[in-house]
């Protein structure tokens, strides 16, 4: 169900205990969050402010009624212009949450995985005034105010009658993904290498050779396009991988190694300290 808990609730990794958290959140804030990701999918609705949004080595500069798609696990964070106010409506879903909604004929995370697929995590709403879209984003603001019988319910009624809209707006090309032109082409360059060969050896050396960079300037712009060295990226994006492996039956030590971890004794002491508990395969 829906509810409306203090954000301050999630950390860093932002644990979901339910399938779908809703917030309408108004604030002036420092003017920049560090980098972080959480263990489920995001949705914000820009509403108003001055705000970049930085989103695996993007940056978009958004506009009113911007949505902004950030998958599980997607390295992000927010730079706003304290001066201004923010508001915002960010919606947290569990990964099993859209499962509910899938059969054959429909699947409300299609938007999600366009995102995936065009590397662009923003849509933008053409005409708004025409938009049936932006009829759907004002009501699910407005339930805010709604204090009434099964409101927490109405509001995920009105959440469910937006990704219908929005994946329909998606599919017939009445909204668009933004074009990622604010992002350093070299550094999504080396993230989508990097995710393409995350299982072979990737050494510093060899990828500063590959994209015809110097070593301690391509790691610098990294970390500051990113918020993680490579090394810690790449670790981070295998141990997902491991995790993700875990959980489909395979046996820790196949998927330490089939995630491309090369010592048993680092990946163990890394998946620790990144998930909080030890690795275990699952139980049958």
């Amino acid at each position: 169900m829906a509810d409306r808990y203090p954000i301050e609730e999630y950390g860093k990794r932002g644990y979901l205990n339910s399938d779908f958290r809703i917030f309408h959140l108004k604030d002036q804030l420092a003017n920049e969050f560090e980098f972080h990701y959480h263990e489920f999918h995001k949705i914000t609705i820009f509403l108003r402010g001055n705000v970049r949004y930085f989103i695996e080595g993007a940056c978009y500069e958004l506009e009113p009624y911007d949505i902004v798609l950030v998958n599980r696990n997607d390295i992000h964070r927010v730079e706003t212009d304290a001066s201004v106010p923010y508001e915002r409506i960010i919606v947290y879903i569990s990964p099993g949450f859209m499962e509910t909604y899938r059969t054959d004929e429909y699947d409300l995370s299609d938007c999600f995985l366009r995102a995936k697929t065009k590397h662009s995590h923003v849509l933008r709403i053409p005409t708004p005034e025409k938009s049936s879209l932006l009829h759907a984003i004002h009501r699910l603001e407005h339930s805010f105010e709604d204090t009434g019988y099964a409101s927490g319910l109405y509001r995920q009624t009105l959440f469910l009658e937006f990704m219908i809209q929005l994946n329909r707006a998606v599919q017939n090309r009445r909204i668009g993904y933004l074009d990622r032109g604010l992002a350093n082409p070299k550094i999504v360059e080396i993230l989508n290498y990097i995710n393409s060969h995350l299982t072979d050896h990737l050494p510093i050396d060899f990828l500063a050779q590959t994209f015809y960079l110097s070593k301690y300037h391509m790691m610098r712009l990294f970390k500051s396009e990113t918020g993680y060295t490579i090394g810690s990226y790449i670790t981070y994006r295998r141990l997902l991988l491991a995790r993700d492996s875990i959980a489909s039956g395979m046996n820790v030590t196949e998927a330490c190694f089939a995630s491309g971890f090369r010592d048993y004794t680092t990946f163990a002491r890394a998946y620790k300290a990144e998930f909080g508990v030890p690795a275990r395969t699952a139980k049958p």
